[in-house]
Formats: C-alpha cells, structure tokens, sequence
C-alpha cells in the first residue's frame, strides 16, 4: 500500500489528487470540507418544524417536558445553566402553531408568530435581568409581544366585544393605575417611565384578551399576573415563592393565548360561508 493510500484509509486527508466530491472544497489542510452543510441542516431540521400535520402535538409534547424542567430548575434557582431551557419554550409553541395548519397553503396567524418570537427574545434577556440594560432589552422584547397580541385579538373581535361590555376593560385600567402606584416609588427614577409604559401596553393586551374571552381571556390574565409580580419583585417587593408563580403564571399564560386563539381562529374558519 502507498503511503497516500494508508493514509486514507487510517482516515486521513486524501492525496493531492483525489477527487473531491460534489457540493464539497478542499481546505487548507488538504480535508474535504461541506459546503453549508451546517446551513443545509439546520434549514432541514427548521422545515421538518413547520411541516403541517393538522394537530402539532409533536411541539406541545416538547413544550410541556421544557416547561417542567424550567419549572424545576427555577425552584433550584432563578438562574445559571439548569435555565437552559426557558429560551426553548416559545419556539416549542410556535412550532406547535406552524404544525397545526392543514396544510402548507394555510397561513400561520402572523401577531401570534410575532408575539412569540419578540417573548423568545424577552425570556433570553431575562436571563441575565439582575443587569439593568438586559432588563430593558427584555421588556422591549415583551412591549413586541403585548402588541403583537393585541393587535391579532382585534382581529379576533376583542375591540367589538368591549365596545358591548366595557366594564372588563375599565377594571384593567384601573388595574394599571394602581399597580403603578404601588410599584412606582420603589423603582429607580429612570425606569418609572419604562414600567409605566409597558405596563400600560400589558393592560391593554390583558383587556382586549378578556374581550375575546375563554381560553385567551384566561391565559391573558394569567401574562398580566405574572408581569405584575416581576414589577413588585422590581422594585423591591417580594413574597415567598415569587420566582416559581411568575414562572407558572407566564407558561401558563402563553400555553392558553396560543391553543385558544388558534381554536378560535379555526371556529371562525368553520363558520364562514363556503
């Protein structure tokens, strides 16, 4: 056997002449590397996500096992490595939204992709929150969420529904504006404002949830608790447990918005003419 020969087979780089196959370079070192192999992977692995298949249990399985090993790392401890998970958790749920088309041709509902990709951005700043700039990252990311909810709610006839009974949405605001009240003076001057702000567009997402009622009323109530307790946590006011309900309210919430504004979307699918 040639040297060239031993060295190929002990897996070594191929001589000078050897062919190189297709799709593939040679590097400097003389190995056959893939072109965008990685790309090509990671491309496949994300279609294989989106495929339709008409319920997208695949997705949710994964986003409950995420979800109960958030739940368990933060009872451990509201950060470090075992929150490895909870970056994971918003793209289950929108994997689950992409699964559950009928087919290829059928829309995802895009504010609900929307939301969930801004919250994925907001729980991986979170991470890091004892840092005020990744605070306000993270809340940013969320003020994308609150919007992008509200606005698919809409068109799910929330706003026609508080027109008809305003009392749900006027109890938000007040809500809103005693929240403030309490949490206010316990935060830092310059992120008064911020918290006023986002929770303000928070309560508005809360109110126009309860407009569209069941499940997506429910899981808004349930998003606006747990920001809440994040705010009283902000400025210094914390009760035994505060990490784990903030947690549980949170995928609770985000679990419920998204099953129910997917069975309401598909309820209004079935009762149009045709």
């Amino acid at each position: 056997m040639t040297i060239s020969g031993w060295s190929e087979a002990r897996g070594g780089s191929p001589g000078r002449g050897a062919a190189v196959p297709a799709g593939a370079e040679r590097g400097r070192d003389g190995r056959t590397v893939r072109r965008g192999g990685l790309l090509r992977r990671t491309a496949a692995a994300a279609a294989r996500m989106a495929r339709p298949d008409g319920h997208g249990r695949g997705p949710l399985v994964a986003f409950g096992a995420l979800a109960a090993a958030d739940l368990i790392a933060v009872a451990r401890g509201p950060r470090g490595w075992e929150r490895a998970a909870k970056p994971l958790l918003m793209p289950a749920l929108a994997a689950h939204v992409l699964r559950r088309r009928p087919d290829g041709k059928t829309p995802a509902p895009a504010p609900l992709i929307a939301g969930l990709a801004c919250a994925t951005a907001g729980d991986t700043a979170l991470l890091f929150d004892e840092h005020e700039p990744a605070f306000l990252l993270g809340m940013a990311a969320f003020l994308g969420t609150q919007v992008g909810y509200t606005t698919g709610y809409a068109r799910l006839g929330a706003f026609r529904a508080i027109r008809e009974r305003p009392l749900p949405a006027l109890g938000c605001l007040a809500a809103w504006a005693a929240a403030n009240a309490v949490i206010s003076p316990g935060l830092e001057r310059k992120l008064r404002l911020p918290v006023a702000g986002y929770s303000l567009a928070l309560m508005t997402m809360g109110a126009a949830g309860l407009g569209v009622g069941g499940k997506v009323g429910a899981g808004a109530v349930a998003f606006v608790g747990s920001d809440l307790l994040i705010g009283l946590q902000a400025a210094g006011r914390k009760v035994p447990g505060q990490e784990l309900m903030i947690m549980a309210g949170y995928l609770a919430g985000q679990y419920l918005i998204t099953t129910g504004w997917l069975e309401r979307r598909e309820e209004r699918e079935r009762s149009l003419p045709g």
